[in-house]
């Protein structure tokens, strides 16, 4: 009979006679042992057979690997899966998911789909194992338009092999007798390529003896398998621990056999995944390199095809000089493998040691029958050069790639990042709501403007209304918004300027009288909040409604409640529209601390009455400004702490307060400005500097000498005097008394710095330095504001009443001014503050095209403000276990403006088109079926200059800053945007063009935006 274990079976004569004997004879003891050795050598045979063959652990681990899955399901998976914290994770973005998400969860997106991993998928993760899926080679930051087209596609590594079969044979024989001498065996079809048992075993006692004896050396037990796990998930691509090592295997494992049992399949990918990710090192201006293509590339200045042409090459049918070829990419790919275990040290610090372990390579290759000897000689004698800083690559135009570019610096913020070499290597997917096809369409036309012969070929009109300048030096911008439900799309977002700047965001300009819509709008709302206030009452309550002096607006509004008998808002409204302003430029105005004066575009306006609808369709300067001073009056005393009463009551306890506070203000700013006069200074180099900036006396110069260095003794003094006077004119006893004389225990600071023709606090600050050369300005004012109450001690006196009213003003103003920046804030004004002046209401302040059109959209939207969406889908990791969808929100907008408001405003953005400064967009855009889509707006044009003023107001000089030309539109009930047209510094003083430019190019870009303007309405 035959004996059978499991599916095995020994034949009968392997069978040990039966023998009746009883217990403890030898005979049973002898059985014993023969079964125990039998057993043993079964296991040791099976054993064996495993380690050869890994059938077992085949089955094992399939089962394990094909059932640790994942799903993508349309919900926010309640267990994330556990993100990896390698440079894999880290570069593609895994490892910030949870972050990403918080943050984009907060600006208005949820998770709309989500990876769902199986319950042994999450067991694996949680036991500390690496996920199990097929990971990426290349990935990188993609932007779509909202139809899906590719709008921006950064990929990383740049070049990659797409297959095992693409890779030549030659670079894999190299690797594997390098790395791991087992793979791709035929004969082994089940072999698990993460284990090489005979490697392991050695690495093992080679480790245990190290740790005995540190000069043993020791080899590590990894294969290509484990080594690609460690490069990639493992915490800084390092094997930290045996703990580590073992995480490592167990993966590698895993995923070695998620294809099922036989893994020669499995092994051809991890040899072209191993040569894709072998880290590199970083060059200056490419960054971190990754994979052999991007190494041969950066490092090497390789052409990758030319490469993989050399390299497939048979020997015999190359000629010398592509013998050579091929011997040198040889060498360079067979250095590239070796740097790779420590790249910085190979690649960077140490390039002769990878010469000489080449040289050594190159023959051990040669000898095993990998290379041929005439491949080794050649490629012996060949001598590498390593580039340290890449190449500049041709730059792509700016112009082509604005729109992405917007979309790239809006990304950073809302994940969290601070630049775009790490948002562009995130495995990230972004749908936009950008139109491609007309944003190429206008970027191409705005291109089109700088060049005069084919603008002129075209029949385009801009050029007769720049009359002076090169239109090559005109930098045009266009945005374009359509309203959606819950929320406002960017459909277009271009400019043709040929550098990173975003014009339409990334700059403050001043756009001129495009600032009466702001403050169109502030005066509506004023004039609704005492409709709110008084029209309840009646005739009798409003005239004993006690009215502060200068306030024009309340007066206006009892008066108007008083005589009319339709109280309702709209006619109030209608009604103070219509009130008028006179456009005489004569008086000066006191504002910003000073008198101004203020001119008129038009000099017909000068002389005439109008009303505040004429003023914004025409854009009368003085109309406005007389305009933002009433409501300037209006909020002055409104603010907590003022009343009226602070001026006019010299003993008013408020009036100190107030004279405190400018004392601290104008101390700051002064200080402030000395500051940035004396940074970067020694303090020597400050003093010459002060020196050489006055007329100096012996006297002014010893008060300043003594002030700013009060311990120098008398023959520093005296050093200091004659190099900076006639030494003749100064004896010994002279500059004795003037160092006695004019000490700092002698003359308070103030009149220090009346005596040397100094302000005390450049003199005190000055001084401050000497002490602490590394003060900044924070601790300066800090430290000065005792000095700064002392400077201005003067102006406490009560005989100086009216100085003391004019500053109590400016400080009033101020206030007044932030209430008017708190209205404009809400209305998405972009910056922090407002200049106090009534100036602002011409465009002083500055503003941007993307803020100005978003105030259109509100007027659009009924006076909702909703969110402008430029990011409609943002999708993460696809196709992997950390694979996550989030889309936009929409809704939650906020009434920042009344409906009534809005309806008026629009119907004088229309005036201006049909009336008004925007004439040349008049009669609005008839779409194909004949259909009319009325056109609304608001010019501005923004001749900048920097001036200086004397102490009356009169202008002393200015300099041309920029010129701007710009117009803020809707168009239709949908459609909304801005155009810009901007020349900056001292040559725009070349130029007169006006907002009649800026409506013009909309005028022309009408046939390129018609497919949009009458497409039915998209919400994506």
């Amino acid at each position: 009979m035959n004996l059978r274990v499991g599916d095995w079976s020994f034949p009968d004569s392997w069978a040990l006679p039966e023998v009746n004997a009883v217990p403890g004879s030898r005979w049973v003891h002898l059985r014993r042992v023969a079964g125990a050795l039998l057993a043993a050598t079964f296991v040791i045979s099976v054993s064996i057979l495993e380690l050869r063959s890994s059938w077992l652990e085949a089955h094992v681990f399939s089962a394990i690997a094909q059932r640790a899955t994942f799903s993508v399901r349309p919900a926010p998976s309640r267990a994330l899966a556990r993100p990896g914290r390698g440079p894999y994770d880290q570069r593609l973005g895994f490892s910030e998911l949870p972050e990403f998400i918080g943050r984009l969860e907060t600006r208005g997106y949820r998770v709309d789909a989500q990876a769902w991993n199986s319950p042994l998928a999450r067991a694996l993760t949680h036991l500390g194992l690496f996920p199990i899926y097929h990971e990426k080679d290349q990935a990188g930051l993609k932007i779509l338009d909202r139809t899906g087209q590719t709008l921006y596609h950064s990929v990383y590594p740049r070049q990659i092999y797409p297959n095992f079969e693409s890779i030549p044979p030659l670079a894999v024989d190299t690797l594997l007798f390098i790395e791991n001498r087992q793979l791709l065996n035929p004969s082994h079809p089940y072999r698990n390529p993460a284990v090489q048992w005979g490697r392991l075993s050695r690495a093992v006692v080679d480790l245990a003896i190290h740790k005995v004896y540190r000069k043993h050396e020791f080899i590590g037990g990894s294969t290509l398998a484990t080594q690609l796990e460690k490069m990639r998930h493992s915490p800084g691509g390092r094997t930290g621990s045996v703990a580590e090592k073992a995480r490592q295997m167990a993966s590698a494992s895993l995923a070695a056999y998620q294809d099922g049992p036989e893994t020669l399949r499995a092994q051809r990918e991890i040899i072209c995944d191993y040569i894709n990710s072998i880290p590199l090192a970083a060059t200056r201006g490419q960054g971190e390199v990754i994979g052999l293509a991007d190494g041969l590339r950066d490092w090497y200045g390789e052409d990758f095809a030319t490469v993989n042409h050399l390299l497939g090459a048979r020997e015999d049918t190359l000629d010398h000089r592509r013998s050579a070829a091929q011997a040198r990419v040889y060498r360079e790919v067979l250095s590239l493998f070796l740097a790779l275990r420590e790249p910085s040290q190979a690649l960077v610090r140490h390039p002769d040691d990878l010469a000489f372990q080449t040289d050594r390579y190159l023959r051990a290759l040669c000898h095993n029958g990998v290379i041929s000897p005439r491949l080794r000689d050649l490629a012996l004698r060949t001598r590498l050069q390593l580039r340290l800083q890449a190449p500049l690559e041709s730059r792509e135009s700016f112009i082509a790639n604005k729109a992405p570019n917007a979309i790239r610096m809006r990304l950073l913020p809302a994940l969290g990042l601070d630049n775009t070499y790490a948002l562009d290597r995130l495995d990230l997917t972004v749908r936009t709501t950008l139109d491609q096809s007309r944003e190429k369409a206008v970027t191409d036309f705005l291109q089109g403007l700088s060049d005069p012969e084919a603008a002129k070929a075209a029949g385009l009109d801009q050029y007769q209304l720049l009359n002076l300048g090169n239109p090559q030096s005109v930098i045009y911008s266009v945005t374009l918004y359509e309203r959606s439900k819950g929320a406002n799309l960017l459909r277009i977002e271009t400019d043709n300027f040929n550098q990173p700047l975003d014009i339409n965001q990334g700059t403050k300009l001043q756009l001129g009288s495009t600032a009466k819509l702001r403050t169109l709008i502030t005066y509506l709302q004023i004039i609704e909040d005492l409709h709110g206030r008084y029209a309840a009452m009646a005739p009798a309550e409003l005239k004993a409604v006690p009215v502060i002096p200068g306030d024009n607006l309340t007066q206006w509004a009892l008066d108007y409640l008083s005589k009319t008998t339709d109280k309702s808002l709209e006619p109030m409204l209608e009604a103070a529209l219509q009130r008028k302003y006179s456009g005489n430029p004569g008086e000066a105005f006191f504002t910003a601390g000073g008198l101004h004066h203020f001119d008129n575009f038009e000099r017909s306006e000068d002389s005439q009455i109008m009303t505040v609808s004429y003023g914004f369709q025409h854009s009368v300067n003085l109309v406005f400004i007389r305009l933002m001073r009433d409501i300037e009056r209006y909020y002055m005393f409104r603010v907590p702490g003022a009343s009226p009463s602070v001026l006019s009551d010299p003993n008013d306890p408020a009036r100190r307060s107030y004279l405190e506070r400018f004392a601290d203000f104008e101390g700051r700013t002064f200080l402030r400005r000395f500051y940035e006069k004396y940074k970067g200074q020694t303090a020597g180099q400050a003093l010459q500097t002060l020196v050489a900036g006055t007329h100096l006396t012996p006297l002014r110069a010893a008060v300043i000498f003594r002030s700013v260095r009060p311990q120098a003794g008398l023959d520093e003094f005296a050093a200091f005097m004659r190099a900076h006077l006639l030494p003749s004119a100064l004896a010994a006893s002279d500059l004795a008394e003037l160092y006695s004389k004019y000490g700092p225990d002698k003359f308070n600071l103030n009149d220090r710095g009346y005596l040397a023709h100094v302000h005390p606090l450049e003199l005190w600050l000055l001084n401050y330095w000497q002490q602490h050369p590394q003060a900044t300005l924070a601790e300066i004012f800090t430290n000065s504001a005792t000095e700064r109450q002392d400077v201005y001690h003067w102006l406490f006196k009560t005989r100086y009443k009216h100085a003391q009213d004019k500053r109590i003003e400016t400080l009033l103003e101020i206030d007044a001014f932030h209430e008017i920046h708190r209205a404009w804030k809400r209305l998405g004004y972009p910056f922090d503050s407002l200049v106090p002046s009534y100036a602002t209401s011409i465009g002083v302040s500055g503003d941007t095209p993307h803020a100005l059109a978003e105030l259109v959209g509100i007027i659009l939207n009924d006076g909702m403000r909703f969110p402008t969406v430029a990011v409609q889908q943002l999708h993460f990791a696809q196709g992997t276990p950390a694979e996550v969808v989030l889309q936009r929100q929409t809704g939650g907008g906020a009434q920042v403006v009344s409906p009534v408001i809005a309806k008026l405003v629009r119907q004088e953005m229309i005036g201006v088109v049909e009336n008004g400064t925007g004439r040349r967009a008049r009669g609005g855009i008839k779409l194909p079926g004949g259909a009319m889509l009325a056109i609304g707006g608001k010019t501005g044009t923004g001749d900048n200059r920097f001036q200086e003023f004397g102490a009356h107001g009169w202008l002393l000089g200015s300099h041309v800053v920029n010129r701007t030309a710009a117009f803020v539109f809707f168009i239709g009930d949908r459609f909304y945007g801005t155009i810009l047209a901007f020349v900056p510094g001292k040559a725009a003083a070349n130029y007169k063009f006006t907002s009649a430019l800026a409506v013009q190019v909309l005028k022309d870009l009408e046939p390129r935006l018609l497919p949009l303007l009458a497409a039915e309405r998209n919400v994506s």
